[in-house]
């Protein structure tokens, strides 16, 4: 069945944002070419982890004829496979039985506390107590940057099957992250002055419309102390119209050009997974009118088994996105959460990618910096792989760090071709890596990893 034909079944408007769910899943693969079967497998997948996407992402980027493989197609619709067997199975059994909501959500859920859904103890860096009470939605976990969850921002113009917020979006409330009092949040911030930077994050801030996004940054503009104030999205890549079409695009600027007014730098975090999303004229036309706006676009991705683990696909990318003035930012290390066994690149490989891709573009495109592993203890960068002291080794440094003495030093993991990350690594020259502590950091890891559990469910 075609977008157009779904239509009938989802009445719209003009070119309103039209959104697909899981309840639009069999007709859409279908279109893919898959079986019944399959067709059953990704319904089943659909239940456990979440499904999202829109008519932009379905007629402007995803080439239906070289789908399921597509990259695109892969990036948006869940894979039969990307859960054990195991899972799936009983799963897709009480779906062809036509079982109820409430014994498919109890059967999701136990799967979903076994997919790690909080990774770097997300959960935990919730500000635990300001004032007389906790202040979830916050979190605090470098000196100088905070991070907040708006409660409206909680969702995405359409989701990555990668995504590693996807405990974001599957209805259990103990496993969300999100605020709606910003008086608190600007409270806690004047008491902490060594914050000069906030991300809005989620979920993908930029789905609010905004009336709704002016009530969290404006009260960030009368604090001194800030210098940036970031947004987290991936809108230009799912629904550039946000900025260009859209009812409300121009207020949306208007107000970019207030953070700029204010004496402060709003910085989108732009999320491209792929060259595709930057091709579409819409894209480049929405990215002028933001930078007309005072606002600067820094772009992201993680590295994905089959969407963009290829030099040549990430060359590529930077090269489009400098010409369209972005800057490369970051190339990610796939978190350990929800189908990372399905996605995952080896740190070694990834190092190799992002060195070949790295040494390809100009000195302009080397802004970025990667391949970066968002964990506990930061933002730890696998630098590649060398021969020390007759041993191979992993060369590794912190980014960002809860410690910030210890950014930028050097450190050594012994080599592993099958690494994924930084929990699989063992120190090399050392007896600890060093964020942890000197008691057993393993057992420490494995016990805080086991409570965020237990509070979850």
């Amino acid at each position: 069945m075609s977008v157009q034909e779904l239509h009938r079944v989802v009445p719209t408007q003009g070119r309103r944002f039209r959104a697909y769910s899981a309840k639009h899943l069999d007709q859409l693969t279908s279109r893919a070419g898959l079986s019944a079967a399959e067709r059953l497998a990704v319904r089943a997948v659909a239940t456990v982890l979440p499904f999202r996407t829109n008519d932009y992402v379905l007629e402007s980027l995803i080439d239906w004829s070289a789908a399921p493989d597509d990259p695109i197609y892969r990036l948006v619709f869940p894979q039969s496979d990307m859960l054990p067997a195991e899972d799936v199975a009983p799963i897709a059994a009480l779906l062809a039985r036509g079982a109820s909501e409430q014994e498919l959500q109890a059967a999701a859920h136990s799967v979903r506390l076994r997919l790690n859904p909080h990774p770097a103890g997300q959960l935990a860096l919730n500000v635990p107590d300001f004032g007389a009470e906790p202040l979830p939605g916050v979190q605090h976990k470098y000196p100088e940057t905070v991070l907040v969850f708006p409660k409206q921002g909680q969702t995405c113009h359409a989701y990555c099957t990668y995504c590693f917020r996807w405990a974001q979006f599957v209805g259990e409330p103990d496993l969300k992250m999100a605020t709606d009092d910003m008086t608190r949040v600007v409270s806690y911030l004047t008491a902490h002055p060594e914050v000069t930077s906030v991300l809005i994050t989620g979920g993908d801030p930029m789905i609010m419309g905004t009336g709704v996004l002016r009530r969290y940054v404006e009260p960030l503009l009368e604090l001194e102390q800030l210098e940036s104030i970031r947004i987290g999205t991936k809108s230009l890549s799912y629904w550039p119209q946000r900025f260009v079409s859209d009812p409300d695009a121009d207020d949306a600027l208007w107000l970019f050009e207030q953070v700029a007014a204010a004496g402060k730098i709003l910085a989108l975090m732009a999320h491209f997974t792929h060259p595709r999303e930057l091709e579409p004229p819409l894209v480049a036309s929405a990215i002028g009118r933001i930078r007309s706006a005072g606002a600067v676009i820094r772009t992201q991705a993680p590295l994905i088994r089959s969407i963009n683990d290829d030099a040549a696909i990430w060359s590529r990318m930077w090269r489009i996105q400098l010409r369209l003035g972005l800057v490369p930012y970051y190339m990610f290390v796939e978190r350990d959460t929800g189908p990372q066994g399905y996605f995952a690149v080896p740190l070694v490989r990834a190092a190799e990618i992002f060195r070949d891709a790295y040494s390809s573009v100009s000195g302009l495109s080397r802004t970025v910096r990667g391949p970066s592993m968002s964990a506990t203890p930061g933002k730890v960068c696998v630098d590649g792989v060398a021969e020390v002291a007759g041993q191979r080794v992993f060369v590794l440094h912190m980014i960002q760090a809860r410690d910030p003495s210890l950014v930028g030093r050097p450190f050594f993991a012994r080599f592993d071709p099958d690494a994924v990350w930084l929990s699989d690594l063992e120190p090399a020259f050392a007896d600890r890596f060093p964020f942890e502590s000197e008691t057993n950091p393993r057992l420490r890891m494995a016990a805080e990893g086991s409570q965020l559990l237990a509070a979850a469910d």
